[in-house]
C-alpha cells in the first residue's frame, strides 16, 4: 500500500519464470535513496542488473550528477559483483520532441562514459529506449 501511495518501490519483490534455456528470477529493487539497504539486498543476488534511467530534462542530469542515484546504483551493482548490465532509458515519451533519438544518444554517451570508469564494458551493455507509461519497448518492439 505504501508503495502505491508514494509511487516508488520500497521493498524487494521477486517474480520467477522459465524459458527453454534459463530459469529466471526478476528482482525489483528500490531506486529511492531512502531504501538503499533494500536495493543492496536485491542486487547482491543478481547476475544481471537493469538500470533504469529517466530521460526527462533535469531528471537524467540529477541522476548522473556526482551524487546522483544513477551513478550510485551502477557503482553498487558492479561492486556487488553484477557484471552484466542493461540500461533502460525510460520516459522517452517525455523528451522534447517525444522519443527524441538525439536525447537517447546523449544519455547513452554519458552513461557509457560513467559505467566504463567503474568497470563495465559499454560495448557489452544494451541500451533500450522505453516508455513505461505507454509500454514502448517493454513487452514488444516499439515503432517509436
Amino acid at each position: 500500500k505504501a508503495e502505491r501511495e508514494r509511487g516508488i518501490t520500497i521493498d524487494i519483490a521477486l517474480w520467477k519464470f522459465e524459458t527453454a534455456k534459463y530459469y529466471v528470477t526478476i528482482i525489483d529493487a528500490p531506486g529511492h535513496r531512502d531504501f538503499i539497504k533494500n536495493m543492496i539486498t536485491g542486487t547482491s543476488q543478481a547476475d544481471c542488473a537493469v538500470l533504469i534511467v529517466a530521460a526527462g530534462t533535469g531528471e537524467f542530469e540529477a541522476g548522473i550528477s556526482k551524487n546522483g542515484q544513477t551513478r550510485e546504483h551502477a557503482l553498487l551493482a558492479f561492486t556487488l559483483g553484477v557484471k552484466q548490465l542493461i540500461v533502460g532509458v525510460n520516459k522517452m515519451d517525455s523528451t522534447e520532441p517525444p522519443y527524441s533519438e538525439s536525447r537517447f544518444e546523449e544519455i547513452k554517451k554519458e552513461v557509457s562514459s560513467y559505467i566504463k570508469k567503474i568497470g563495465y564494458n559499454p560495448a557489452a551493455v544494451a541500451f533500450v529506449p522505453i516508455s513505461g507509461w505507454h509500454g514502448d519497448n517493454m513487452l514488444e518492439v516499439s515503432t517509436k
